[in-house]
């Protein structure tokens, strides 16, 4: 099955670089461009696109809100976030607003094609721990959190989940998790599951900004 990408940039030579790049994967084809927000959406609603390369600063519509609005449409393609990081802030908002990561734009190739593959096949696209450095660098963004968390649908979970929950944002791997908890790996696999069933989650980079937003996991990566 051949991924269909979109790169959205303002930068036309940075677009070069990547189509260059994707061009070059028999199972990837760069099917749509865009130079800003506005002409994004556009775009997409005449083009079939799986995964979406969205640059943050742009001008007339950033990507922050174009991928607001992508997010919010029915059976929308998967947005990869791309940033620097003096532009962390913007790849959080980013996450918030339904992104499934966020990359460096200076990536390695070879990082940047396993991103596209894992995102297209619904996983997150970053590891945990980048994404909770970034979140610990912001946590003052967030709101204030009391002792224990606001939000009601984390009585959902079990409390196995509920450790579950904590390590996930903590940055480990499900392998790392199920040696912290002496469980097997398929079994750990199963709790995220649970976990993102039960609070209506897309993937671990929302459990994570969910973890810190209700003040389970606190920043410096600590529980909360």
């Amino acid at each position: 099955m051949t991924i269909r990408v979109m790169l959205v940039d303002d930068q036309v030579l940075l677009r070069t670089g990547f189509r260059m790049v994707l061009a070059a994967q028999p199972d990837m084809e760069v099917v749509a461009e865009a130079g800003d927000g506005v002409e994004a959406l556009q775009v997409l609603r005449s083009s079939e696109v799986d995964v979406v390369l969205m640059d943050v600063r742009m001008p007339k519509l950033d990507g922050v809100e174009t991928t607001r609005r992508i997010c919010v449409e029915p059976d929308p393609p998967k947005v990869l976030i791309l940033t620097t990081f003096d532009l962390d802030e913007y790849a959080f908002s980013g996450l918030k607003a339904g992104a499934s990561g966020f990359m460096l734009k200076d990536v390695p190739p070879g990082e940047l094609l396993a991103a596209i593959r894992s995102v297209h096949s619904g996983d997150a696209v970053v590891a945990p721990s980048t994404t909770r450095r970034l979140l610990d660098r912001f946590a003052p963004m967030l709101p204030s959190a009391g002792k224990e968390p606001r939000h009601q649908e984390l009585e959902r979970l079990t409390d196995r989940e509920r450790e579950v929950m904590v390590l996930v944002a903590q940055g480990l791997s499900n392998g790392e998790i199920a040696g912290r908890l002496v469980l097997s790996e398929a079994t750990v696999k199963t709790h995220v599951g649970r976990i993102l069933t039960k609070l209506g989650l897309r993937d671990r980079v929302q459990v994570v900004v969910l973890a810190y937003e209700t003040g389970l996991v606190r920043a410096g990566g600590g529980r909360g």
